[in-house]
Formats: C-alpha cells, structure tokens, sequence
C-alpha cells in the first residue's frame, strides 16, 4: 500500500512533514561545578558522619547520592541550609549529614541535582580499623626524622648523620639573633633525638612534648608494636639533654650575618658530616652544631621546661614500673629533680634561640601536667612524695584553669586535668574542660567547614587534632559523649573536610601534600607518610614565602581557586607556612587518632 503522503503537493509535505516531526528538546541547562570534602580517612560505623557540599549559590535540598565500590546507590540524602560563603567562586557551604551510613565498606557521594560533584572515596569500618595504621604511620615519621647513628631502614635512605654532636660545644645563649656565639669553653655528647621539623635542629621544649604524647599512646594504647624503639630512642637524647643539674635546650642554630644557620642550606643530614670546615667559615655551625642552655650551671630552670622534661621522663617511670623497677626509679627521681628546678617566679620563658621559634607564654599548665606525671609514677612505684606530688598537681591545675585552648604544643592543660582526673576525681578539672570546649563548639558552629580553629593559621591542623584529643580526653574522663560529634569534626577537618580538600596527614586519604618542606622528604624524593603538616595559613604567610624564592624543587601545583582572602593553601616545598611537618604536630595526631581507635 502507497503511503498518503506521497500524493500530496511538495508545499503540503514540507509542512506535514515539519509538524509530524517530533519537537526537539530544549537545551539542558549545565549544572555547575560543586565540591563535597569528608574525611577522606572514613568514620566509625556508630558515629557521626557529616560531609560539606561547596556549591557556587544556595542548593539547600539538593539531593545527594551515596554509593558503594559497585555504584549503587546506598542512600540519598539532602543538603542541610546553608552554613555561608566558602569564598566568592563558593558561596554555599551545605552539610550532607551521612550518619546513618553504618555498613563497612568503601563510598563515594555523588551529587547530580542543581550542582554536579564527586566526593572521593571514604571507608566506614571500626574505628580501630581506620585509625591504627595512622599510628603505625606516624612511628614511620619519627623514624625518618632521627638523627645519629640509630638509624632505622626506610625508603628515605637515611646514613648516620651529625656525628659531631657527640661532643658539641656548649654556647652562651646570645643575647639577640644578630650576635656572634661566645663558647663556655665546655663539651658534652647530645648525638641522637629527633629534627623538629623540615630542618635539623633539636629541640628539648618540643622533644618532651612529643615524648609525653606517645608514652601516654603507649601506655594506654592502641599501641603500635614499633612505637616503643622509637620512644627509647627519643629519651635516650632527652638522658643527655639533662646532666649536672644542668638542662641544655638546643642543638643547632638559625643563621645570621656572622655565620650560616640550620634553614640556611637545602641538604641532607650526612652531607653536613662531610664540612671541611674551621671556626670563622660560615658553614662551622653547620657541622658542629652549637648546644645552649635552659639556665647557668646552678641556676633554676624555665618553669615550662622544668614541668614538661618532668613530665616525659615520669611517664617513662610508669611505663618501666611492672618490668624494670630499678630503672624506673632512676627515672623518677630524674623528674622530680628536674621539677624542683622549676623558677616558678620567671618572667621570661624559654624555648628555643630565638624564643619566637615556639613563643610560649604559660607555665602553670606544664607544673600541673609535670606534677600529676609524677603522682602517677610515685602510686605505681611506692614513692611516699606521691601525695605531696597531687597537692602540688591540684595547685597548678587550679592556677591554669579558665584558659580557651585545646591540647597543644603552647598549651597542655588539657592533659594536665585529664591525668590528675586519674589520681583525684574532681568536678573543677571536667569543668575547665568544658568551659574550654563550650567556646570551641561556638567557634566552629559560626565557621562554614565548622572547624574550630576557623580557616587557617599557625599550627592549624595540629590545633584542629588538639581539639579533637580535648573532647575524647574529656569523654575518657567522664562518659560523657556530648562532644563525640565535635571531636568527629575536627578530625575530619583535618583529613580532607576543608575548603582545598586536602587530607594535612601525609599518605592518609586520597589528596595529601606530596611537597612537603622537608629536607629529607624533598631531596630524597620519598613520601614523609605519617606526618602531619601546618595547613592552610594567612594569606600575608603565604605570599611573602613565595615571593622570597622564586624557584622550587617540588611543587604539586597551587590551589587558587579555593583560597580565601584570609587563609591560603599551597603545595610547595618553600612554603613552609602550609607544608612544614613537624614531630609535636604529628604527636599530636598520633594521640588524637589513637584516643579515636580506643
């Protein structure tokens, strides 16, 4: 049979066949860029679960997909109101609440309704599952950083290093960074420890710090089996940093017009130990490094030192109580010499040469802490000062109340009440504690990432772990979970829920620093796993370091577009403002994952 359509006129068919035609759609409007950041790491099974969604307008509502390792589709759930601006490409920050994920496996979020975006990918397991191998990794970070003979295999093909430190002239402290060093004419042997940061130098005010937060890991676990070599390795140069009543304070020097200092040259440890050098030649204090120290002979002893030097070498006399008595004693008895060293009427604090290097300002916090270390260790072996130990604990707990700072390398409150909470139960110490959390929790409910410690800064992932470590030492102390989801948060914060989305945990998650400034990490061309690095900082800190050197050995490319006009992020190794690793931002880590584990 003909079809219809072929008799009729040309003019008829065109516009038959023009009107049959089926309509074609309208163009679908392109959906913009959106970003979701999470913790890259993943959360427990039971507790709370909140990814942001950066979106370029408002999209409250918008549907949000999860899906597993198959691209099925788990759960759907819609963004919550808005928390405010990210910056002007973000205007919208919505949280996605995934709590009620609680199956183990591996997910993805997907959003594809207004906004188009893509989380990567998150575990959910048990929290001993997630957060274990962060502290195997961290023990990695500690064992790159050592220095001496004590060397550990690793990919970053250490050598031993600074052999000159086994006898290392003892300076005058200078009185300025401008002067020349004068000698006391003495020696002593300091070879061994661990580099503070992406230098060399070695630090008693940070050593102790990072000693006291991996005993405490060990000691109240999990414990990773590696972490006890590492920790004898750190006290065996804590040992020499302390003799004849005597604290020396540092190994090692900045530089100035007189002389070249540790941040002066990129090379590797060893390379220093090949210096042909004499004293007048610039490079001389690169080789043979100079050591200062806390006080002159006879002197007392900076009350911040005095309390945390205590404090790690206390612990230590807990930890050998049950299986090496006679030395655990040695080691107390070391502690409570060197807090009863203490000048507890010092205006000026030291740290380190220079002082801004760590600008402490308390000390009363490092007493409690020193004090309660001792207490713990004088119940465990007998010791009749352990009374008088809690007194003198209680006294400096209730002299460091009211402060606004969660655990850090300035400020160990949060430690000191958590550990005299051991020996002496008292409503004050959980009080101090909330006060402090109370403002925390304000601070990140005005903040669009919801992060305590707002959009960067000096310290700030370390700060944000500290955060993190206060509120599971306040619910280790108490039972009370009321700020599990804070704790949660700022962990996450951390490991990638931050505008750049980048895990500040080297190795941990799916986008970390891979041009960390560090030496070592750089020049060898090997990961620094396990460290944790500063994080986004001002905008000011930033610029002014990339404009100092032009040229860069290792840069993974910069992250503009998610910059604020507050608060930078780059991923360079000269900017060691956003990528520097240090040993007490890393201790820190290490105890806020593990108290996340336990």
């Amino acid at each position: 049979m003909r079809s219809p359509l072929r008799c009729v006129p040309l003019i008829l068919l065109l516009l038959v066949t023009t009107s049959c035609e089926a309509p074609r759609p309208a163009p679908r409007p392109v959906r913009p860029a959106a970003l979701v950041r999470l913790d890259q790491v993943g959360w427990a099974t039971g507790e709370s679960k909140v990814a942001m969604l950066l979106a370029p307008a408002d999209v409250t509502g918008a549907k949000a997909t999860v899906v597993d390792e198959r691209g099925r589709a788990v759960r759907t759930v819609a963004a919550g109101p808005g928390r405010g601006a990210w910056n002007a490409h973000y205007r919208a920050v919505h949280p996605l609440d995934l709590s009620d994920l609680r199956t183990p496996g591996t997910y993805r979020v997907r959003v594809d309704d207004r906004v188009r975006a893509e989380s990567p990918p998150f575990r959910i397991d048990t929290a001993p599952a997630l957060y274990t191998p962060l502290l195997a990794d961290a023990v990695r970070y500690f064992q790159a950083h050592r220095d001496g003979a004590g060397q550990v295999d690793g990919p970053w093909r250490r050598s031993p290093a600074h052999l000159a430190d086994r006898a290392a002239t003892v300076y005058e402290t200078p009185a300025d960074e401008d002067t020349s060093l004068e000698s006391t004419g003495t020696t002593i042997d300091v070879e061994g420890g661990w580099y503070d940061a992406g230098d060399y130098l070695k630090f008693t005010h940070t050593t102790a710090y990072a000693l006291i937060l991996l005993q405490l890991v060990r000691r109240d676990g999990p414990a990773p089996a590696t972490l006890a070599a590492e920790i004898d390795h750190g006290l065996a140069w804590l040992t020499k940093m302390y003799r004849d009543g005597v604290l020396y304070t540092q190994v090692g020097v900045a530089g100035n017009d007189h002389f070249l200092g540790d941040h002066d040259s990129w090379r590797l440890p060893q390379d220093d130990d090949a210096l042909v050098v004499q004293p007048g030649d610039r490079r001389y204090y690169q080789r043979y490094r100079p050591v200062f120290r806390a006080a002159e002979p006879g002197e007392p002893i900076s009350p911040n030192l005095a309390g945390r030097v205590a404090a790690a070498f206390a612990l230590a006399a807990q930890l050998d109580a049950a299986d090496d008595p006679g030395r655990a004693h040695t080691r107390l008895d070391t502690a409570a010499r060197i807090f009863g060293q203490a000048d507890i009427s010092a205006g000026d604090l030291v740290t380190t040469v220079p002082h801004a290097f760590y600008p402490e300002r308390s000390w009363a916090d490092d007493l409690a802490l020193g004090a309660a270390e001792l207490a713990l260790a004088g119940k465990a072996l007998d010791d009749p000062r352990a009374a008088e130990w809690v007194d003198q604990a209680e006294r400096w707990a209730d002299a460091a109340a009211g402060g606004d700072d969660g655990l850090s390398v300035y400020d160990v409150t949060p430690l000191a009440d958590a550990e005299l909470y051991r020996l002496a139960p008292a409503g004050e110490l959980v009080d101090d504690l909330r006060g402090r959390l109370n403002g925390a929790v304000e601070a990140a409910a005005a903040d669009p990432m919801g992060a305590a410690s707002g959009s960067g800064g000096a310290d700030y992932a370390a700060r944000q772990l500290g955060w993190a470590a206060t509120a599971a030492l306040y619910r280790r102390m108490t039972g009370d979970d009321r700020y599990a989801a804070f704790a949660t948060a700022q962990r996450a914060v951390v490991l990638g829920a931050n505008g750049w989305g980048m895990s500040l945990v080297i190795g941990a998650g799916d986008a970390y620093p891979r041009c960390p400034h560090d030496q070592i990490a750089t020049l060898t061309r090997t990961p620094m796993t396990g460290a944790v690095v500063n994080g986004p900082n001002t905008a000011e800190r930033v610029e002014s370091l990339e404009l100092a050197q032009a040229r860069t050995l290792c840069s993974a490319g910069a992250y503009t577009r998610f910059d604020r006009p507050d608060a930078q992020y780059l991923d360079d190794m000269r900017i060691s403002a956003t990528n520097e690793p240090s040993i007490d931002f890393t201790a820190t880590g290490m105890l806020a994952f593990a108290l996340a584990a336990g």
